[in-house]
């Protein structure tokens, strides 16, 4: 059972050099275990087959389960070289993340928004920099998931730093919603297993909330 239970440790910690060296010399331990175990078994009693083949199969077991880990961690990690140069491909690219700003381009600023159930009304506000209504769009019943609007900026641009508000309705029953922005890709990167996007607005952010690519 000891036997069992240092190898299993040593199979927890595996994928490096070193834990590869300390399993070797647990399986190698394990062996003489059980040579030794063998040569003084009460020979009126011996070990059966069944107990043998066991053993046996636990030691196997954890090498390849240690095989696998390290298998798997290869394989992520080439996974993640391989995302990271697709995610190259997304530098100058606009992507949607979650956000609140308003996209102003030749007069027609453009956000969007995603509830999870259909709504009865939506209506979004055009803030100014200091939280003022500038405007507000009533864009009536929405149907679930993600949607998009224009709105007509007249002497507003780019510079304004304008963001927008979104309220939706069921009834009298206010619905949960999130402000999506588009923005453009700078730079990629990883952090760990993750690939990050380092983005114009809203900075770097996971991948893997990334709405849409346009």
């Amino acid at each position: 059972m000891s036997v069992t239970a240092a190898t299993s440790s040593t199979a927890a910690s595996a994928a490096s050099s070193i834990t590869s060296a300390n399993e070797a010399g647990s399986q190698d331990r394990f062996l003489k275990l059980l040579v030794t175990q063998l040569k003084n078994q009460d020979p009126l009693s011996p070990m059966d087959n069944a107990q043998l083949t066991s053993q046996i199969a636990q030691i196997n077991t954890v090498s390849g389960i240690a095989t696998l880990n390290t298998s798997v961690q290869t394989l992520s990690s080439q996974f993640l070289q391989m995302q990271s140069l697709q995610g190259a491909s997304l530098v100058g690219k606009d992507v949607i993340v979650a956000g609140n700003k308003l996209d102003i381009v030749a007069g027609v600023g453009q956000g969007g928004f995603e509830i999870a159930t259909a709504a009865d009304a939506v209506k979004v506000e055009v803030l100014s920099p200091a939280g003022r209504v500038v405007d507000t769009l009533n864009l009536g019943a929405q149907s679930s998931g993600m949607h998009s609007f224009d709105w007509a900026s007249g002497s507003y641009d780019a510079t304004s730093g304008l963001t927008f508000r979104v309220t939706a309705t069921s009834g009298t029953t206010a619905l949960s919603s999130t402000a999506l922005m588009r923005d453009k890709v700078e730079a990629v990167s990883t952090s760990g297993n993750n690939l990050m996007l380092e983005l114009h607005s809203a900075g770097t952010v996971a991948y893997s909330t990334v709405k849409a690519i346009n």
